[in-house]
């Protein structure tokens, strides 16, 4: 990409509106991370590209709407995601609850989300800087890479045994 496509304010170019808004969804690398750009619901997101959860690619999840929330499914365990924070959800039965009900909820912030912000036609994400680690962290960058290999190898391991 152009660096004189990179304005100054930590803004990175990722691609044209039009082009991405077709695409759907895209991933781009920023910096030392792998971006997920998503177009949904008439705008953009942009999240770590893979899951915090075991460093499952998030790009060739499902999309689903959880509580009204729009949430990334990961194709490897199926852990939810919401687009917007980064929030990890999860369902339980409430055993309070008679007869028992399913409900939603939160393991809290786990994914890394970022600014999406369209100016003139371009798309450009400006990284989080959420304060502390988040676990999406643990898979980004040359070390996120080792361990994103390590963990597919034990869950092809681990599906062998079965």
């Amino acid at each position: 990409m152009d660096e004189e496509k990179q304005p100054t304010g930590g803004l990175h170019f990722v691609g044209k509106k039009d082009e991405l808004i077709k695409a759907k969804r895209c991933v781009r690398p920023v910096e030392d991370r792998d971006v997920l750009i998503i177009h949904a619901r008439g705008r953009f997101f942009a999240l770590d590209s893979h899951c915090y959860h075991a460093g499952g690619e998030l790009l060739n999840g499902d999309i689903e709407e959880i509580n009204g929330r729009l949430c990334m499914v990961c194709p490897r365990h199926k852990y939810k995601i919401c687009v917007a924070d980064g929030e990890g959800l999860y369902t339980a039965t409430d055993t309070n609850e008679n007869p028992p009900v399913k409900k939603w909820y939160s393991y809290g912030v786990k994914q890394r989300t970022h600014l999406v912000k369209e100016i003139n036609g371009d798309v450009f994400v400006k990284l989080s800087r959420y304060p502390g680690w988040l676990e999406s962290d643990f898979y980004q960058g040359e070390r996120g890479k080792v361990e994103r290999v390590k963990a597919a190898e034990a869950a092809k391991k681990k599906s062998s045994k079965s």
